[in-house]
C-alpha cells in the first residue's frame, strides 16, 4: 500500500470564489486528493476583497491557513521544507518572491501550477513578471499547465521547464449533476467580466437576445461595468457561489462558454465551466479554439458557434431529443475523462514518479548550480505528458 503524500499548495484563493475561477478549480482537485488519503495544507495570501467574500472559510478536505505577504510564509517553513511536494499557483501575490523562497526551502518536489498558462506566457513575453519570472521556471521540478497541446513543448524548449504536463481543470461529479429542476432560461453564461471576453459575449449572447426577445437569457458574474446596456430579456446576477453553480446550469436549456483571447490563441485550454456545465448534462454552446475537439466531440458533445446566427439557429431549431442527447453525451465524457478523481489520480502518479526520481539522486543534488535550491535535476528528461 502506498503511503499518503504530504502536499502544500500556495494558491490565489481557496476560501473565496469571488472574481476568480481558481477557487473552484482548487476545491475540486483538493477534495479528490483528500479522498485518496493525502494530507494537504493550502496557504492563501489574506486579501481584503476575498476576506469580504469568503464562501469556504473552513474546508473539511484540507487545512487552510492565511498569510500576510511573503514574510508571513516563514511560519510554515518547516511544513514547506518537509513536504513531499510543494505546488505554487499562478496569480499568487508577490509570486516571484514566493516561488524563489519555495525553491530555496523545499526539499521535496516543487511544481508551478499555472491555471492561466497563455496569460502567463503573454506576460513573460512582454517582460511583465507579476507572479512568475523566466529564471524561476527551470527551478521547478514540474510545470503543471492549464493548457495542453503545443504550449507544453514551448515551456520546455523556450523557458527551460524540466517537465511540462497538462493539468486541466476538472469537476466534482458528485456535486455537479442533473437535478431535474425546471429550466428558466434558454441560454445562460457564468463568468467573471473580462475585457477580452466581452466582444464574444456580445456576439454570442447579447446579439441573440436582441434577435429573440421572446427567449430568456441570463449572465451571472462579478465586475461587469455598469455602463453595459443589457437587453430587457437578459437577467443579470452579480455572483453565483460554487454551491449555486449546479442549480444555475440546470436552470438553462443551453449554456455559453466564452474563452479569453490569449487562451483562444494557445488552444487546448478548457475552462472549468465547460466541465461543470457538462457534468450537469446542460448542452454547451462554445466559441471555437484549437484542441477543443480533444475535450468534447463537436456537434455530438458540444455545439460550436462562430457568430450570433449559429447561436440563434441552435436555440430555435434544435429538436429537444437532440438537445438532451448532446448534454447527456458530454456528461458521459466528463465522467470518464474529466472528473476531479481522474485529475487527482493523474497528478498523484506524476508526483510520485518525480519524488522517487529525486530521492534516487539525493546524494548529488546539493552540488548543482542554477535554480533557487542549488540542487540537480539530473539529465533533462524528454517531454512527458500525463493524459
Amino acid at each position: 500500500m502506498t503511503r499518503p503524500l504530504r502536499l502544500v499548495f500556495i494558491g490565489l484563493s481557496l476560501s473565496s470564489s469571488w472574481g476568480n475561477g481558481h477557487a473552484t478549480t482548487y476545491r475540486a482537485l483538493l477534495r479528490a486528493l483528500a479522498r485518496r488519503g493525502h494530507d494537504i495544507l493550502f496557504l492563501e495570501h489574506d486579501q481584503p476583497w476575498y476576506a469580504e467574500n469568503r464562501d469556504l472559510p473552513d474546508p473539511d478536505f484540507c487545512r487552510l491557513e492565511l498569510y500576510s505577504g511573503p514574510a508571513g510564509l516563514t511560519a510554515w517553513r518547516e511544513a514547506v521544507a518537509t513536504a513531499d511536494a510543494v505546488i505554487v499557483g499562478s496569480y499568487v501575490a508577490d509570486g516571484v518572491a514566493v516561488s524563489a523562497w519555495v525553491q530555496a526551502v523545499a526539499d521535496g518536489v516543487t511544481a508551478f501550477y499555472d491555471i492561466d498558462t497563455p496569460v502567463t506566457l503573454a506576460k513573460l513575453e512582454r517582460g511583465d513578471f507579476e507572479y512568475l519570472s523566466p529564471d524561476l521556471i527551470p527551478g521547478f521540478d514540474l510545470y503543471l499547465s492549464f493548457t495542453g497541446g503545443p504550449t507544453l513543448a514551448h515551456l520546455v524548449h523556450r523557458y527551460g521547464a524540466v517537465e511540462a504536463h497538462p493539468l486541466y481543470c476538472s469537476v466534482d461529479t458528485e456535486t455537479y449533476r442533473p437535478d431535474g429542476a425546471p429550466q428558466r432560461y434558454d441560454l445562460g453564461y457564468l463568468g467573471t467580466y473580462s475585457p477580452d471576453r466581452q466582444p464574444t459575449l456580445e456576439k454570442l449572447l447579447l446579439e441573440p437576445a436582441r434577435a429573440l426577445p421572446e427567449l430568456r437569457f441570463v449572465v451571472a458574474g462579478s465586475q461587469f461595468p455598469r455602463d453595459i446596456r443589457w437587453p430587457a430579456n437578459v437577467t443579470r446576477i452579480e455572483h453565483v457561489p460554487p454551491s449555486g453553480h449546479c442549480g444555475f446550469y440546470n436552470a438553462c436549456r443551453f449554456t455559453l462558454n466564452v474563452t479569453r483571447a490569449d487562451m483562444v490563441r494557445a488552444g487546448y485550454s478548457p475552462s472549468v465551466r465547460l466541465f461543470e456545465a457538462a457534468a450537469c448534462g446542460t448542452p454547451i454552446i462554445s466559441d471555437h479554439w484549437s484542441g477543443i475537439e480533444t475535450i468534447f466531440t463537436p456537434e455530438a458533445e458540444i455545439c460550436l458557434a462562430r457568430d450570433s446566427g449559429d447561436v440563434v439557429e441552435r436555440l430555435t431549431r434544435c429538436p429537444e431529443p437532440l438537445r438532451r442527447s448532446i448534454g447527456e453525451a458530454a456528461r458521459r465524457r466528463v465522467l470518464v475523462e474529466h472528473s476531479s478523481d481522474r485529475r487527482a489520480a493523474g497528478l498523484e502518479e506524476v508526483l510520485r514518479r518525480r519524488i522517487d526520481e529525486l530521492a534516487s539522486r539525493r546524494p548529488v543534488r546539493a552540488a548543482a548550480t542554477g535554480g533557487g535550491r542549488g540542487r540537480s535535476h539530473g539529465p533533462r528528461p524528454h517531454l512527458r505528458v500525463v493524459k
